[in-house]
């Protein structure tokens, strides 16, 4: 019995030792990355998803943030609020996420943020949040986005579809603070440039068919429907039950329609002179190195709606981290300004490891991203580019970028 126990004094105290001896490892830092995987976002959600996995491998292998590595919490939030609202509570309670990117739409950026990330100071940027309500919310500061607010959308596509001869047209928009936002700014400016409105419908995503909105808005004669949706959240089958019924012979599409399914599922035959407009970075070295930074990732196209935003949004967070020397919410948030707006030695995609040693000498830094300046407002707002893009015979095609 003796023998035992001084057998095992001695193995505890070598292990004592041998903890001693080897230094802790430093813990992962958990950036959260609120995704709808499943739901009416799931086609567009994986390759803005990797694009954020983009940005943390780099931040990796520049040695990692604030000596740490960075692994990313991944939520499903199904497009679906409860569903955002426990797995938001999830990664920041149990994953101990310190941050975010995402959510993607801008009713569960709310939903998420009002019950679960402000409370608990922790900050978020959207890389596809729009609705103009996102720029009033009540959030401590601690939500921002890469993606410009609906009211700049709505403005710009009214005033494009009547350059593009669009006299009169209906709407049809997804009945949530997306849809609505986007609808309310777009026929504003459409009247206002001299364009005639023949009829608004909001509809709900659940209906099986969209028949009777669809004839009551082409009852006011217009033969050219924008539709404000998502692909998977009946946008689709709007358009298609559209082009069978024969009602309209022309579609207009904001940001969240911007899909090759378009094509792919209706037909460039049944589309004619269909065009839209989305939120677009500019052509430039930063986005090469991206696009190379990218396809190790994954084989996605890289010009799909909001992935550059989410690769901005991404970097901004892990640079503001970086910046605030901490993985406190508050400062964090604090740090967020700090490495996006000027003043600052300007540093762009692909270069965090330059942006790190700069922080690291005590300079200021100034990030331009893929998407633009990114400079936040008080509101946690941007004004960034945009594209008109068409849809011609092999695809979506992009006419300019404004």
């Amino acid at each position: 019995m003796k023998s035992n126990f001084k057998r095992f004094g001695i193995l505890a105290s070598a292990a004592a030792l041998s903890a001693l001896a080897v230094p802790a490892m430093a813990e992962d830092i958990k950036l959260g990355a609120f995704m709808p995987l499943t739901g009416g976002l799931q086609e567009l959600a994986p390759p803005i998803l990797d694009a954020a996995r983009t940005a943390v491998n780099e931040a990796n292998a520049a040695g990692g943030v604030l000596g740490s590595s960075v692994v990313l919490a991944v939520k499903d939030t199904r497009l679906n609020p409860q569903t955002a609202i426990d797995v938001a509570q999830k990664a920041v309670e149990i994953d101990g996420a310190v941050a975010s990117v995402g959510p993607l739409a801008s009713g569960i950026v709310a939903a998420v943020a009002n019950s679960v990330t402000v409370n608990a100071k922790h900050p978020i940027i959207t890389p596809s949040g729009t609705a103009p309500t996102l720029t009033t919310l009540q959030d401590n500061d601690l939500v921002f986005r890469t993606a410009p607010s609906d009211s700049y959308q709505g403005d710009v596509l009214g005033k494009l579809m009547v350059e593009e001869g669009v006299d009169a047209a209906a709407i049809i928009y997804i009945n949530n603070d997306y849809g609505k936002g986007l609808s309310d700014s777009l026929s504003a400016s459409f009247e206002a440039a001299g364009g005639k409105l023949a009829g608004v419908v909001g509809y709900d995503e659940k209906a099986a068919k969209y028949d009777a909105d669809l004839a009551k808005l082409a009852q006011g004669g217009a033969k050219t429907l924008v539709v404000i949706s998502y692909p998977d959240s009946g946008g689709i089958d709007i358009v298609r039950q559209s082009v069978s019924l024969g009602l309209f012979d022309r579609f207009v599409f904001t940001d969240g329609m911007r899909s090759e399914r378009l094509v792919s599922d209706i037909g460039a035959q049944y589309l004619g002179t269909s065009f839209g407009t989305a939120p677009k970075g500019w052509d430039s070295a930063g986005l090469d190195a991206f696009k190379a930074a990218y396809a190790q990732v994954t084989d996605a196209d890289p010009n799909g709606p909001f992935i550059l935003n989410n690769y901005d949004a991404a970097m901004i967070l892990l640079l503001a981290i970086e910046k605030a020397g901490s993985t406190d919410g508050l400062k964090i948030r604090d740090s967020i300004r700090a490495v996006a707006n000027a003043p600052g030695e300007k540093v762009g995609p692909g270069e965090f490891a330059k942006a790190k040693a700069l922080i690291a000498a005590g300079k200021d830094i100034n990030y331009e991203g893929l998407v633009g300046s990114n400079d936040f407002d008080a509101n946690g707002d941007v004004s960034t580019p945009y594209e008109h893009w068409k849809v011609g015979a092999g695809g979506l095609e992009t006419v300019s970028i404004f």
